[in-house]
């Protein structure tokens, strides 16, 4: 393939992925369109930030990404990072605040069947 058509076609997966449209690529086809999937930087003060921001607190936010207590404190200070699906799930809630809250209104509900 052309790299001018390798690049066409790897800007408009790009494109396909930032707009949450699924493809069927393997990780070794988006490398060779030169698409990157990027890290996730989260420090303890983005997770704090996070947590405060949708007001809840270490304890609850624990149950809520289903963690230890003892991971968000360590996470908080900086002695721990997430990993895995935690830092995605994490990144989520910083760019939606609100889509953990059916965890929260299904555990009301929950309560008062």
């Amino acid at each position: 393939m052309r790299d001018s058509i390798k690049k066409a076609v790897g800007n408009t997966v790009q494109d396909l992925l930032k707009r949450g449209i699924k493809t069927s690529f393997t990780e070794k086809e988006l490398k060779e369109l030169g698409v990157e999937i990027p890290e996730i930087e989260m420090s303890a003060k983005d997770i704090q930030a996070i947590r405060e921001r949708i007001k809840l607190s270490q304890s609850v936010f624990a149950k809520i990404l289903n963690v230890s207590l003892s991971s968000v404190r360590q996470w908080e200070q900086g002695k721990r990072t997430p990993t895995g699906s935690t830092k995605v799930l994490l990144e989520l809630l910083r760019k939606n605040p609100n889509i953990l809250n059916y965890r929260i209104e299904s555990s009301i509900q929950e309560r008062r069947a």
